[in-house]
């Protein structure tokens, strides 16, 4: 008996809308789920760690992956470049793993071109206000920089229905179980 092909997750939503606690909160709750671990050129974040929260390398050996056909999806954010590795991602779907891409909305346009079993979710914040408070109580980013990663998140806003499904996160648990059962439900109709 063959294993059932993982499927390919993408979880996508502006910076500050909870993203990261939700994955994680999908983790505990479902062993399944596996993530990959992405290239970016950006700096580590205070806490952050190397090959757990990012690959952090130099733009000229990001460019060379992405020349190379080794990453399924790139794209620029705030200046940076972040992409996904095909293999990570080939690695665990063929193990039967299901597996969450947490990447930007240019990076699901390319994941869309080129995996059409893959499942989209938008997550969405309460409100623009909810995502302000969010985005400044973490004390990461300059008044300027803010300023900036709002105006962003308008665009991304405007992808929504671009998703197979929307999920507001005003409460992480209940957000979580959302997700879950969007992902239960594919999985049963693969079978």
């Amino acid at each position: 008996m063959t294993a059932r092909r993982g499927l390919l997750i993408v979880i996508s939503g502006p910076s500050g809308v909870g993203k990261d606690t939700l994955i994680r909160r999908l983790f505990e709750k479902d062993r399944n789920l596996r993530k990959t671990v992405s290239y970016t050129t950006r700096r580590a974040r205070p806490g952050e760690l190397e090959g757990v929260d990012y690959l952090y390398v130099k733009p000229d050996e990001l460019s060379n992956h992405i020349l190379e056909g080794q990453v399924l999806e790139h794209a620029e954010y705030d200046g940076n470049v972040y992409a996904t590795s095909a293999a990570q991602v080939e690695d665990n779907r063929s193990a039967g793993y299901d597996t969450i891409l947490k990447i930007d909305v240019q990076g699901a346009e390319q994941v869309r071109q080129r995996i059409s079993d893959a499942l989209f979710i938008f997550i969405e914040p309460p409100s623009m206000e909810e995502l302000e408070r969010r985005l400044a109580m973490r004390k990461t980013e300059s008044e300027k920089d803010l300023a900036a990663r709002l105006e962003i998140a308008k665009t991304e806003m405007s992808y929504r229905p671009r998703y197979d499904y929307v999920v507001v996160n005003d409460d992480v648990d209940r957000a979580a179980a959302e997700v879950l059962r969007i992902i239960q439900e594919a999985r049963e109709r693969q079978t």
